[in-house]
């Protein structure tokens, strides 16, 4: 193992693990290690005598007809259907529509494996890991060493075997689902570093295509061409430097061969390529760590046996630097799918789309507090790139200025044409404000507004002033028509009136914006908000789904839509709103957990946490720790049992462990609010606050020690289990606060 390296198996008495490993290799896909740069992705299973590497990326999505799909043009019917709703049709939306079948965004999918064979060689002493502090995953045997990383300063995907004197190595697109008419074409030629391999795959009824580059650089021995691979004898070791571009016709490998060529004789070496690699992965990694005293012997476990140990406190540790991990490695060009960047099936469950109603929402939801910008920024990427798209469904379906975000997206398009009677995806209007919010999140903790950010709420309020026309008997605006994801009400259909999710991203969305913009528009946009209804408490003292009177809750459904105003907004908090937490507190008793998704039980989790309720938050996250979503690669599954390869648990439930110990506005700290037993003790390192500073925590069952690093001068109120004072913070003085039993 190389020097820069971290060998998982040590400091486990010292601190938590920053990694994970295996006795065995890698069975399933499910089960490889990953790594990847938000641009490239691996998979790697880790045989010594059949090594694996599936290869992914953020744009290999399969043309479907996607590519060219257009927004419904319903803007000339709205009036008649907002007519309709609010003279009671219940129905009337489904009615809201141009009659086309559900149409999936362009699904995403691997692009193929690099396969490295060899004659059978020793296995003892064998063991695969992967580092989460340099993004390497490792296999060891006697005989042999493989490691792969993915390098976040030259979007390029290395890896070195070592010991396998003989290999056999080809680039292989037979993955499960691959379609039968997917045009594939190999090359294979001599290089003066070993040898040059390329792989083209054109789409069926297609003019796209997709091309790999491997570039073989051989130390000692001699290469020879075996199409469509090579085979390497008596090397030393091998080096394999590999890209993937999507492309229209013909792709020129020659410069694709070139550019590897050049990035070897700069860098000469693994090491020398790892160490660029490191400076941008490491310290992004690095910034937060979560140690709970977890016992050495637990921490030393591979991951699929502390599994079986829900209870163990090594296991949230090692999630927790998992899902950081997992996190930061498939944010860059674009945030996470809902696989986040890997796959090794063409046949990925929901196209691995990009579903902006609750999953990428989730994902992200540590990136502020847990000091990832990086994948900030990737989401402000994707949508600074869709921007036109946004207005473009604002125009058609709306008849409005502004910009509306579809549910789903494939990342290249960021059209609404994905809705159905029973999705009405289309009528969903809250995507936007809910988008936004990390960016929000992000220029409140540095202090300074990103005139991007500006620009794109000014786009939303636009939005919001040609929409909001309607008002109720009492001048209140109506919104209509409202759509909960994915949910309707008892006694009415899905396309309703009021649904608190609009309403709550409504008002944040418009006055969001006037505080980026200062003047008359500020002033119009704050007037909007203050005319739009305040939220309903129903019959059962819950807060409504609909606002709208008579419209029945239905309670049964892994959606929280309706708590959007306690999580991720502060509309309603047990400090400012205190009747209304209790009504949303009720709202969340009463909810089901319907179909036992991973991301229902953590949403749950994060709104129990902001009404300070660590029981439901240790229920919940009991849920999917108890149910099995999780492989031993540590990325998770949809549904328990291992279900359907996804990535909300994995990258939500860091967040979760944030919320429950540390919350923050632009002028409250909230300190312990809501840990589960679990938490009863511990260290949280790094954490950024809202209102401009670091906070490094650490507690006991006998009082807790926060230290404060602020950035900026301001006074803001510390809410603890004693209540609630006063305190200022002076920028560059450290404060620190001692707590006693929390």
């Amino acid at each position: 193992m190389t020097a820069t390296g971290t060998d998982t198996r040590v400091n486990t008495a010292t601190g938590p693990v920053h990694g994970t490993w295996e006795p065995a290799p890698a069975a399933r896909w499910e089960d490889a290690f990953l790594s990847g740069n938000g641009h490239h992705g691996t998979l790697a299973f880790g045989d010594p005598n059949d090594d694996r590497v599936i290869v992914t990326h953020h744009t290999l999505v399969r043309p479907n007809g996607g590519e060219h799909a257009r927004p419904p043009r319903l803007a000339a019917e709205l009036a008649d259907v907002q007519d309709r709703l609010l003279a009671g049709e219940p129905a009337a939306a489904e009615s809201f529509t141009d009659g086309r079948p559900l149409q999936w965004v362009q699904p995403f999918h691997p692009a193929f494996q690099i396969r490295l064979r060899r004659p059978h060689g020793r296995s003892d002493g064998y063991r695969r890991s992967v580092d989460f502090t340099t993004g390497e995953a490792t296999a060891t045997a006697a005989d042999w060493t493989s490691r792969v990383f993915v390098s976040r300063a030259d979007d390029v995907i290395v890896q070195q075997v070592v010991g396998a004197a003989d290999l056999d190595i080809a680039l292989d697109h037979r993955l499960p689902g691959a379609p039968p008419g997917l045009g594939v074409g190999h090359g294979a030629l001599r290089t003066p570093e070993g040898a040059l391999l390329s792989l083209r795959a054109r789409y069926p009824d297609s003019d796209r295509a997709y091309t790999g580059v491997t570039l073989v650089a051989v130390t000692g021995g001699s290469t020879g061409l075996v199409p469509p691979g090579v085979r390497v004898t008596g090397a030393e070791s091998v080096l394999l430097l590999t890209r993937v571009r999507r492309h229209t016709g013909e792709l020129d490998v020659t410069a694709e061969a070139r550019a590897l060529s050049d990035l070897l004789a700069d860098q000469e070496s693994y090491d020398a390529l790892l160490a660029r690699h490191l400076g941008p992965h490491r310290t992004a990694y690095t910034r937060v760590t979560l140690d709970l005293g977890a016992d050495p012997a637990e921490r030393g476990l591979p991951g699929s046996e502390l599994l079986r140990k829900p209870a163990e406190a090594a296991l949230l540790e090692r999630l927790f630097a998992a899902g950081r991990y997992h996190l930061l490695s498939a944010s860059g060009l674009n945030p996470p799918r809902l696989t986040g960047l890997w796959t090794g099936d063409w046949d990925t469950a929901w196209s691995g789309a990009f579903t902006n109603d609750a999953n990428v929402n989730l994902q992200t939801a540590s990136a502020a507090a847990a000091a990832l910008p990086e994948v900030t920024q990737a989401c402000a990427a994707l949508i600074q790139r869709q921007l036109g798209d946004w207005r473009e469904n604002a125009r058609a379906v709306f008849g409005a200025r502004g910009a509306v975000a579809p549910a789903h997206s494939d990342g290249e398009s960021g059209l609404a044409y994905h809705y159905s009677r029973e999705y009405p995806l289309h009528l969903w209007t809250a995507g936007a404000d809910w988008l936004l919010k990390p960016l929000v999140d992000h220029d409140e903790i540095r202090g300074a507004r990103d005139p991007r950010t500006a620009a794109l709420l000014a786009q939303v309020a636009a939005f919001y002033e040609d929409f909001l026309t309607r008002t109720d008997a009492d001048g209140h605006l109506v919104i209509v028509p409202s759509y909960s994801p994915e949910n309707r009400p008892a006694n009415a259909s899905w396309g309703a009136i009021n649904a608190a999710m609009d309403l709550s991203a409504a008002r944040h969305a418009l006055r969001t914006a006037a505080d980026y913009h200062p003047g008359p528009d500020a002033d119009r946009w704050r007037a909007l908000a203050d005319r739009l209804p305040p939220h309903r408490t129903n019959a059962d003292g819950a807060l409504a789904e609909w606002a709208w009177p008579g419209l029945d809750d239905t309670y049964d459904h892994r959606h929280l839509s309706h708590l959007y105003g306690v999580w991720p907004l502060d509309e309603i908090t047990p400090y400012d709103t205190p009747e209304l937490a209790t009504a949303a507190h009720r709202a969340l008793e009463l909810r089901g957990a319907e179909n036992d998704s991973a991301h229902g039980h953590l949403h749950h989790a994060l709104v129990a946490a902001r009404l300070r309720d660590g029981e439901r938050v240790a229920a919940a996250l009991g849920q999917v720790l108890d149910g099995d979503f999780f492989h031993a690669s540590l990325m998770s599954a949809h549904y328990p049992n291992r279900d359907v390869y996804n990535a909300d648990a994995a990258h939500t439930l860091p967040a979760v462990l944030i919320e429950a110990l540390v919350q923050s506005t632009p002028n409250r700290l909230v300190l312990l609010p809501a840990p589960p037993a679990a938490l009863g003790r511990g260290r949280l390192t790094g954490i950024r606050t809202r209102f401009g500073a670091e906070l490094d925590l650490s507690w006991t069952p006998g009082g807790a020690r926060a230290v404060l690093k602020p950035h900026r001068t301001l006074r803001i109120d510390l809410w603890t289990s004693s209540g609630a004072q006063p305190l200022d913070l002076v920028a560059g003085e450290d404060h620190v606060l001692t707590l006693g039993t929390w």
